[in-house]
């Protein structure tokens, strides 16, 4: 591991020691999970959401015979149940 020295207001560093001891976690610990969570979520330093579609494509079944022939139908229900 890299050591690093960061600046947090006091809010945040409040807030951080009360959730790592909610979770019985370090606060360097929330730290890395929530790097990690920001990594995974841009397309720097992993696979772009792009990729990330193109990995998960077919995996999943509709149940519905005409998925592929109405997909942007579906997609837009699907989202408007939201």
């Amino acid at each position: 591991m890299v050591r690093t020295q960061i600046q947090l207001t006091e809010g945040q560093a409040a807030t951080l020691r009360q959730m790592a001891a909610v979770r019985r976690k370090s606060v360097a610990e929330l730290i890395r999970f929530s790097v990690d969570l920001l990594i995974r979520q841009s397309s720097i330093g992993t696979a772009s959401l792009q990729d990330r579609a193109k990995n998960v494509a077919g995996r999943f079944a509709s149940g519905s015979p005409e998925g592929s022939q109405d997909h942007d139908r579906h997609v837009a229900d699907a989202f408007a149940k939201r």
